[in-house]
């Protein structure tokens, strides 16, 4: 099975175009809770394709407010490459949305799109989650103020927290789509102060002087405050470490979810993500 069976086309394709601002990519990631936007430029040649724009690199950059700045380079492929090559490939580089380009953009394909392949037993695969599950589960508190939280999940580089009650029971999941989903683009200005440059600095320019107060226009991320309990999916759905890849596949697109925990009996034994099920197509 190749790219080309599993990726989404152009034609299906939600992009934001150069020039642009951080509110048009917010606005779609909030609509279609996607992890990132592919940015396209119109030229006399035809469309050209520049890079994507992340929920990541909206939340690391609250000050920046222009797409060419929040752009990242990310790997491409082409759609006559193998989707366990692609698998690969996007495990290796922690990418959830590799755009598929030959001198033009012509679709995209997802973590998504290679786990509805495995749901279906189109990438067939033996394998089961205990093997593939990560040990190492990143967890919150309820209580946590949901700023705090981001920023663990931040430091912990990855896009989740099992979140814990106060007997260090399961009580829930909160991912970056919750915080991005509440996220609001907030204006406002910043006082530089009152001088630009002394006359007595070395460094002036001559004739460059102080002249009153400066103000300079901001546009940041605001993130509610109220503790975590209050933005996380309370209804959490396990798996069991004998599940196969193909079952829980089904079950990630049924939830419409990216990772699920894994239990032994009613202990938390580590947490399955839709990347750890792409490792059984190669490994």
């Amino acid at each position: 099975m190749n790219v080309a069976d599993a990726m989404t086309p152009r034609s299906e394709l939600v992009t934001v175009e150069l020039p642009g601002t951080r509110d048009d990519v917010l606005s779609y990631l909030q609509e279609h809770g996607f992890s990132s936007v592919p940015v396209v430029k119109q030229t006399e040649d035809g469309e050209e394709y520049r890079g994507l724009v992340s929920r990541d690199s909206l939340i690391e950059r609250p000050d920046e407010d222009q797409l060419a700045l929040l752009m990242e380079d990310v790997p491409t492929t082409t759609d006559d490459t193998s989707l366990a090559d692609v698998a690969r490939l996007m495990v290796e580089e922690r990418a959830r949305r590799v755009p598929v380009v030959d001198g033009e953009l012509e679709g995209i394909v997802t973590v998504t799109d290679v786990v509805h392949a495995i749901a279906r037993g189109d990438a067939e695969t033996d394998a089961v989650v205990g093997d593939l599950a990560t040990k190492d589960v990143n967890t919150t508190y309820t209580g946590t103020p949901l700023p705090v939280a981001e920023r663990e999940l931040y430091y912990a580089n990855v896009p989740y927290a099992v979140v814990l009650d106060d007997e260090c029971d399961m009580a829930g999941m909160l991912t970056e789509v919750d915080i991005i989903e509440v996220a609001r683009i907030v204006e406002g200005e910043d006082d530089t102060g009152e001088s630009i440059a002394n006359e007595d600095d070395e460094w002036m320019w001559e004739g460059i002087k102080a002249v009153g107060g400066r103000y300079l226009p901001t546009r940041n991320v605001e993130i509610p405050a109220e503790p975590v309990e209050e933005f996380m999916t309370a209804d959490l759905v396990t798996v069991s470490t004998k599940k196969t890849a193909e079952e829980t596949a089904q079950l990630l697109i049924r939830h419409d979810i990216e990772q699920i925990p894994m239990v032994s009996g009613d202990q938390l034994v580590g947490i399955v993500r839709d990347l750890n099920l792409l490792e059984a197509l190669y490994d």
